[in-house]
């Protein structure tokens, strides 16, 4: 459990800090702005998790977690300064929220399976933790979440928390059912923005 979810946690706060601040920087905002979308990007699915289990957040009793989405952050604003400040419609930061969202949703899975969680309350779970923090971002920037309207983002979470449990059940060893959802959930999220999937809309 540990090792598999440090590894995950890891990966996701440092792609999600990064993804979240490339589009404070796309949305003008100061270096302040920027930091502030970047960590509430990285923190908030996982905060959002831990509640929901029951516990106090990681991110409250760690300076692990803030270190890390401080590190993404540096990463994002460095490499907007390369970029010349152009990051709207890079493919750096659909990339880095493809893998941000991959690995929260494994570690939503992950501590869904922890908490003794049903089938539907682990596929919520990896939901949650992948697609919050980019929501309460977009709340921030004054946007409907994108996840409520855009493209094929938060099905991939919902396939891969699915996957998840299924290979638990059949006794795969837990590091590579979390590695497995983490692959089928970026693999679908990569194939959905190069063939620009779409869910349905109504009327």
């Amino acid at each position: 459990m540990v090792d598999a979810f440090g590894a995950m946690n890891a990966v996701g706060l440092l792609a999600f800090a990064a993804a979240g601040a490339l589009k404070g920087v796309d949305a003008d905002l100061d270096l302040f702005g920027v930091t502030v979308l970047g960590t509430l990007t990285a923190l908030g699915g996982g905060i959002v998790r831990d509640v929901l289990v029951g516990r106090i957040p990681v991110a409250l009793r760690t300076t692990t977690d803030v270190g890390l989405a401080f590190a993404g952050v540096v990463i994002a604003v460095v490499l907007a300064w390369l970029l010349g400040g152009r990051v709207r419609g890079h493919p750096v930061v659909a990339l880095s929220d493809a893998i941000g969202l991959a690995a929260f949703a494994a570690t939503g899975a992950l501590v869904g399976i922890d908490a003794d969680l049903s089938a539907f309350g682990v596929v919520v779970l990896a939901a949650l933790t992948g697609v919050g923090g980019g929501s309460l971002a977009d709340v921030l920037l004054g946007r409907v979440p994108a996840v409520l309207h855009e493209d094929f983002y938060a099905t991939p979470a919902v396939v891969g928390g699915a996957a998840f449990w299924i290979a638990t059940r059949f006794d795969v060893a837990t590091g590579s059912a979390t590695l497995g959802c983490a692959v089928v959930v970026f693999a679908l999220r990569v194939l959905a923005l190069r063939g620009d999937w779409r869910l349905p809309t109504i009327g």
